[in-house]
């Protein structure tokens, strides 16, 4: 009993001691979204580039669905280094510091290369800069997508469409004011709600990027959709200061190098999939909208009172120079 307890655990040992061997560094990734989401293949190609690039140095474990928790516990798990690595949405960084905001306003973009020009600039750097005093390094931006508007009641073509709808948001106040602003009845509600919901007529809409309602079928449960982009989301990868400081200069490079790649791999697998999103909530019987850039700009315009407001939330600083790297990424 002994000699096969001892041959059990010895080669248990072995196999660990040969896993140390054969990776200095592990960093785990925490992340909310689902393996099927495009954020989490692109994370995919993150650990082969960095796997690779190390030489085996380094071992990248994903861990996908919140299983290392919801996304603010995640991040307190990089502050405290029980975890080396979170992908949260940009908005939940504005819990510690107000001016994180101003990224996901409403309408704050015309595209989603604006926005990214300004992500990847002299702007979205200094976000990037800002949570360093967190305990955190900020490895860029990943794409969340551009939230559309479904719903049973019409198509939604200017702001005055959206008179009256019942319409799911997320417990976001900007997104809540946004919609109260448009005229519709915001109705904030858990996720894994929504599709019984929809389905009981609870409520008439909800609003969210292509790939979140295709994955989730609420394409089977809606009528209409319209392209109204109204808030452009993003992820922001975030490491502990710590860990990351400990890291060689070459390794330090690796990771952010994978993760730029990682970006433009995630841009291709949205690009080619948005086209086949549409045509599948087509092809299940519902009326698709594509709004043009000057019905767009009507919902921006009735929206600017909430941007205004956010303007003293953010700080005014903060406020004025990201809608400046806005304009300027604009051609304004």
């Amino acid at each position: 009993m002994f000699n096969k307890f001892s041959i059990a655990l010895g080669a248990l040992l072995s196999a660990s001691v040969a896993f140390a061997a054969s990776a200095e560094t592990v960093i785990k990734v925490g992340h909310g979204a689902a393996e099927s989401f495009h954020m989490h293949r692109a994370l995919l190609k993150f650990e082969e580039l960095v796997e690779a690039g190390s030489n085996g140095e380094i071992d990248v474990q994903i861990f996908p669905s919140s299983q290392m928790g919801p996304d603010r516990e995640m991040i307190e798990g990089v502050q405290t280094d029980v975890l080396e690595m979170a992908i949260p949405p940009s908005s939940f960084f504005a819990g510690w510091d107000p001016a994180f905001a101003v990224i996901e306003l409403p309408y704050m973009y015309a595209s989603k290369d604006i926005a990214f020009d300004v992500l990847d600039g002299a702007a979205g750097d200094g976000m990037l800069a800002r949570v360093e005093k967190q305990g955190l390094v900020g490895l860029g931006w990943l794409e969340l997508g551009v939230r559309n508007v479904t719903n049973n009641v019409r198509p939604i073509a200017s702001p005055a469409d959206l008179e009256g709808v019942k319409l799911r948001t997320m417990k976001v106040p900007a997104h809540v004011a946004t919609f109260e602003t448009l005229g519709a009845n915001p109705t904030p509600m858990n996720f894994g709600e929504v599709y019984s919901a929809l389905q009981q007529g609870v409520i008439d809409g909800q609003e969210n990027p292509l790939a979140i309602i295709t994955s989730q079928r609420f394409y089977e449960v809606q009528k209409y959709l319209s392209t109204t982009g109204h808030v452009f989301a993003v992820y922001m990868p975030v490491i502990s200061k710590s860990f990351f400081d400990g890291l060689s200069a070459d390794h330090q490079k690796l990771i952010r190098e994978s993760m730029a790649a990682a970006r433009a791999h995630q841009a291709e697998l949205v690009a080619s999939e948005d086209a086949a999103q549409l045509k599948q909530i087509r092809a299940a019987g519902v009326e698709v909208l594509e709004l043009t850039a000057e019905q767009r700009q009507a919902f921006a315009e009735q929206t600017e009172s909430v941007r205004l407001k956010y303007r003293e939330k953010v700080g005014a600083e903060n406020y004025d120079a990201w809608v400046a790297a806005v304009s300027a990424a604009s051609g304004n």
